[in-house]
């Protein structure tokens, strides 16, 4: 294999720790995801959530292709800095594009988009020639290519349409990746091998440092929310429940599965399956995390008011929603489900319809106590089996 005329830009093996550059890339996602659960909050329907998943998915496409990026690229060269400067940037408008997305900012929104996904890819293609990884950054430009014309034409429509469209330029981005980015004359990448090189240790910490930074957004606005009030005993007791909350969603995303992904990347047959079900479970936990959030500040601005459907909805699917995301994730690292994730998200649903009438701070209290409850079932299976290897699936 051949490393192209500027063979000197790539990631070199020995660089396996994730790089200052790629630290400071994923904070711009801090404002990203704070300006999509402001969105939700602000439109705390069915049309809202659907409009704030769009949103989501194309925020998420954009981290997701830059960490590709830079696995193939040496991110302490300054060319390579220097080249990702504008994918920071075009994220950082995003985010502040994204209140009005549906609305007047809408051709920003997708402009920069598709600016950042095709620019991002046009400069790898470019840079990677002779090298094993540029099949696969040709194959990912196709795919970006077909998703740009739903989402600039859905820029140019508004309500309905618009939503329709995105959506299907999402979906088309996200089915891409499960079906291996099928592309005219070179196929569909392999089963059995990712193109782009990487280091087990560096996917999986870039993959730790990301869900941190989603952890961030309902803390800020836990600290926000609280601070904005005026520190009444309920106020804070619900900013409490908020934070035990966040912390317990950190516990049980790293009980074994978060901690052992780079040994399942490493002891897998088949490691584009396992990427496949990394990514869509990380989809998955940060809508939970987003939709907690909102919860999260309807706790500490209303703990003893009267709960809407909704408030209740976001209060308990948000973290209903992140054990679906972990169950999958684990998955991918064990090839098998535990029955405390599937039980917790069950019990979160069942329980919904009941507590329509409680108040949000009771609401809130029950999705700690069974996060909680998920968390010490994690405890007592590590006591017992204290030695699992990862086992993904093949």
């Amino acid at each position: 294999m051949t490393t192209g005329r500027l063979g000197v830009l790539l990631r070199r093996p020995d660089q396996s720790r994730p790089a200052f550059l790629e630290l400071f890339f994923d904070l711009v996602f801090v404002l990203a995801f704070l300006r999509l659960s402001q969105e939700l909050f602000e439109q705390l329907s069915w049309t809202g959530a659907f409009q704030t998943l769009v949103l989501l998915l194309a925020v998420l496409a954009v981290w997701f292709s830059t960490a590709r990026f830079l696995d193939a690229f040496d991110p302490q060269h300054r060319l390579v800095q220097l080249l990702t400067m504008p994918i920071i940037f075009g994220t950082l408008v995003m985010a502040a594009a994204t209140p009005e997305a549906f609305g007047r900012t809408g051709l920003v929104f997708a402009g920069t988009y598709v600016t950042v996904r095709l620019g991002g890819l046009a400069v790898a293609i470019f840079y990677l020639r002779g090298h094993a990884a540029r099949t696969s950054a040709v194959r990912l430009a196709f795919w970006a290519g077909m998703a740009a014309i739903p989402w600039i034409a859905g820029a140019l429509l508004t309500g309905g349409g618009r939503a329709v469209l995105w959506m299907t330029a999402a979906v088309i981005e996200y089915a891409g990746i499960a079906l291996g980015f099928p592309t005219p004359k070179l196929g569909r990448s392999g089963e059995r091998r990712l193109e782009v090189v990487v280091s087990e240790e560096h996917t999986a910490e870039r993959y730790q440092q990301f869900f941190i930074i989603a952890l961030g957004e309902p803390i800020l606005v836990t600290g926000l929310t609280l601070g904005g009030g005026d520190f009444g005993a309920d106020q804070v007791v619900g900013a409490l429940l908020a934070f035990t909350t966040t912390a317990l969603l950190w516990r049980v995303y790293i009980h074994r599965a978060g901690a052992l992904l780079a040994e399942a990347i490493a002891a897998t047959a088949n490691p584009r399956r396992v990427a496949i079900l990394t990514i869509y479970s990380h989809v998955i936990m940060v809508a939970g995390i987003i939709t907690m959030a909102v919860g999260d500040e309807l706790v500490i601005a209303h703990p003893l008011g009267h709960a809407e459907p909704a408030w209740t909805t976001v209060i308990l699917g948000g973290p209903a929603l992140f054990l679906v995301g972990r169950a999958a994730f684990e998955y991918a690292v064990f090839g098998r489900v535990s029955a405390p994730r599937v039980t917790g998200a069950l019990a979160l649903a069942a329980v919904t319809p009941a507590t329509r009438s409680a108040p949000p701070i009771a609401v809130a209290g029950i999705a700690a106590l069974v996060l909680a409850g998920v968390a010490v079932a994690d405890t007592l299976r590590a006591r017992r089996v204290p030695s699992e290897t990862p086992s993904p699936p093949g």
